[in-house]
């Protein structure tokens, strides 16, 4: 199956009010952009992150989802405000999932090369822009979370572009795959650890996360 980057997606931090509690700032809401947009290795020109100790960066430039999610989501859970962009996601993909993206895929999107990084880990601010309380819940158990780039190549990039895999160092070794490991329980997590930490690719950051949820024991 072709994959298609169906719709980018950008957005700055701003303070929301949306009535669920105190006032929050996030860059959770982003808007679809049309034409190019220029991909640099920090992110999406015109999109940033409100809390960059933990979102954004090199290793974190693009967020990436797949179109097919939202149709799940709305059939589970009868809601049709679940649209593409609600999961704040940068890139959104036809073809593309957790499932096929490997870690330390390249693809060559317009004028750019991205590079999947590592999964996403959903926080409470998924929680809140969705007004349900059990939605990561919901998404690891599904694992229907996202995924993220790095930028090897900065360039323009725009939807409807065709995505083209330039390179699979890892074959086998999904988002998904990982994900899987990451939430299984801790014994079976652990020994499976060394492989992933020596994964191409992998993100420091990630890799740091999984070190310290599952230290040696």
């Amino acid at each position: 199956m072709a994959i298609v980057l169906r719709a980018v997606f950008t957005g700055l931090p701003r303070d929301i009010d949306d009535g669920r509690g105190a006032p929050w700032r996030s860059g959770f809401f982003k808007t679809p952009q049309v034409g190019d947009v220029h991909l640099g290795t920090g992110g999406l020109e015109g999109d940033g992150q409100a809390d960059r100790s933990v979102h954004g960066g090199p290793e974190k430039a693009a967020l990436g989802y797949c179109t097919t999610h939202y149709h799940a989501w709305r059939t589970e859970l009868g809601r049709d405000d679940l649209v593409a962009g609600a999961f704040g996601e940068n890139l959104l993909f036809d073809g593309l999932d957790e499932e096929s993206a490997m870690v330390g895929d390249r693809y060559r999107v317009g004028d750019a090369i991205i590079a999947v990084s590592q999964p996403r880990q959903p926080c409470w601010k998924l929680a809140r822009r969705c007004g349900l309380p059990t939605m990561p819940a919901l998404a690891i158990a599904n694992g229907r979370l996202g995924w993220y780039f790095r930028v090897t190549a900065p360039g323009a990039i725009r939807a409807g572009a065709t995505v083209e895999l330039v390179d699979r160092p890892n074959p086998g070794w999904s988002i998904a795959r990982i994900n899987r490991i990451f939430f299984a329980a801790a014994d079976e997590a652990r020994q499976r650890l060394p492989e992933i930490l020596q994964l191409p690719g992998l993100s420091s950051e990630f890799a740091a996360i999984c070190t310290k949820r599952f230290p040696p024991g």
